[in-house]
């Protein structure tokens, strides 16, 4: 048995897995391999939220447990390593029904049953972080479930059933046992998997992904793999070489500086997205529009840029912040603009073996506004068409400072420094509103797709301009009328 194979709890057991393809996901793993059918296949895209299961990993402090929900169909096997996976078939308790699967029962939770253990899963997930959930979080915790039966009153019932007073169940029983499992396995060396024609690599610190990069500068990154296992499970293709970034410790690094916040590029949204959230509470409403929290908990801010999408969503936003980003080639490392870090469709000033490390994004001063705007089908766990941001300074109506990214609008999320032109250092009044609107038809030649037309998406960035200037104007109106009162 090799010390360098991907080692994880199974419930309570522990598994050593070593031959076998990287390219397998979790959902395929349980069901093809361990016969754990409870976990179901709706979608392979992560959006349906039928495979979902639970992950239970160490927090920074080494003692405690994180219990969060992921979606089985998109993450890769390797990913499992050093982690305690628990499926529906896990929760029973003896005789009896987990907490969660009991309230499912008395509140009439289940029909047709397919979605029923996904939704029991994400519940438990949020049941061992709260146990006494209000209605909004049990929303925002079943937001990637799916019910087709449409019984989704008496799923959040059930949902909201207070734990406090439940009996322990056999994970808090054996708490400690695991704590200990994955302290033991945090002492593994690098986790590899490799079968015939595939391999997998999880280094656990910046000098050997470095190492392994220039090795092997072919090599695909994976860190949440929210977007690339659709290659896999959607494509049908393979990957060759898979090097997981999850593992390495270097890429958490989450800093709350004076005056900026660092965040490792392999940092899931749920961990950094408090942080922005209480500096600019509208980029932390929209990052909660991201996916869904199966997808937010394993997602990083490092892929969402690192894919280089025109419609990812988290780019047009940290642009018009100022954000830079620094990159890594063996030891050497330089920081750029994350404006500049995007040249063309899928395309980067990213070097062979060179890859995110961190993210840096300035925090607000006195005076300047963020105002953020996702156009989208659905309001939740839906890709954008149109995202609009729109950073300003307004001093004395006159605009002192302005920075505006879109994504949905070119190849690449960028700026629309014609419309910049035409707001900076003029009053912040219709007229120049207007003429900004018009600039953008310089800034962007926008394409059609299944999202939009060309026509709508640039109709809409213009009407999200005058948007944003009208609640801006509202916004000054009540606090004037708040000063004068």
């Amino acid at each position: 048995m090799n010390s360098d194979a991907v080692r994880f709890l199974l419930n309570n057991d522990v598994v050593t897995i070593e031959n076998i393809d990287p390219n397998l996901t979790v959902l395929q793993y349980l069901r093809d391999e361990r016969f754990k059918n409870g976990t179901k296949e709706g979608c392979a895209s992560g959006d349906c939220g039928a495979c979902t299961v639970v992950l239970a990993e160490l927090n920074n402090d080494n003692e405690t447990l994180n219990y969060k929900s992921i979606n089985a169909c998109i993450s890769f096997v390797g990913s499992l390593h050093g982690k305690q996976l628990i499926t529906v078939e896990h929760l029973k308790q003896g005789a009896k029904l987990h907490h969660v699967q009991q309230a499912m029962v008395d509140n009439h939770g289940s029909q047709c049953g397919f979605c029923t253990p996904g939704f029991v899963m994400s519940s438990f997930a949020l049941h061992k972080q709260n146990s006494s959930p209000n209605r909004a979080e049990v929303l925002e915790a079943l937001a990637g479930n799916l019910c087709r039966c449409t019984g989704y009153r008496s799923i959040i019932d059930a949902a909201m059933v207070s734990s406090e007073d439940a009996e322990d169940d056999s994970f808090a029983q054996h708490y400690q046992q695991s704590v200990k499992h994955l302290q033991d396995f945090k002492n593994l060396p690098a986790a590899q998997l490799c079968n015939a024609k595939h391999q997998y690599y999880a280094p656990k610190n910046t000098a050997e992904l470095a190492e392994k990069l220039l090795n092997s500068p072919q090599a695909t990154l994976v860190a949440g793999g929210t977007d690339l296992a659709l290659m896999v499970t959607q494509n049908l293709g393979t990957i060759a070489d898979l090097v997981y970034l999850g593992d390495v410790a270097e890429l958490h690094t989450l800093e709350n500086n004076a005056d900026e916040f660092i965040i490792g590029s392999a940092v899931p949204y749920t961990t950094f997205t408090p942080m922005l959230h209480d500096e600019y509470h509208e980029l932390g409403e929209m990052i909660e529009r991201i996916g869904s929290r199966q997808i937010r908990n394993n997602g990083t801010l490092g892929g969402n840029i690192g894919n280089a999408s025109p419609i990812g969503d988290m780019p047009p936003a940290l642009i018009a912040l100022g954000a830079d980003i620094t990159l890594q080639r063996g030891d050497v490392e330089r920081k750029i603009a994350l404006e500049d870090y995007f040249v063309g469709y899928k395309q980067t000033v990213l070097k062979d073996a060179e890859f995110i490390k961190n993210i840096y994004i300035p925090k607000a001063k006195t005076g300047q506004i963020l105002k953020l705007y996702k156009i989208s089908k659905r309001i939740d766990d839906d890709i954008s068409a149109v995202l609009a941001a729109f950073f300003l300074e307004i001093n004395d109506n006159l605009v002192t400072n302005v920075r505006i990214a879109f994504g949905g609008m070119a190849a690449i999320p960028m700026r629309a420094k014609q419309c910049e032109a035409a707001l900076l250092n003029k009053a912040f009044n219709r007229e120049n509103i207007s003429a900004a609107q018009q600039a953008l038809t310089l800034d962007f030649q926008p394409m059609s797709d299944v999202r939009a037309s060309d026509k709508y998406r640039m109709k809409v960035a213009q009407n999200l301009l005058q948007k944003c200037y009208l609640e801006l104007q509202n916004k000054t109106i009540e606090t004037r009328v708040v000063n004068y009162a």
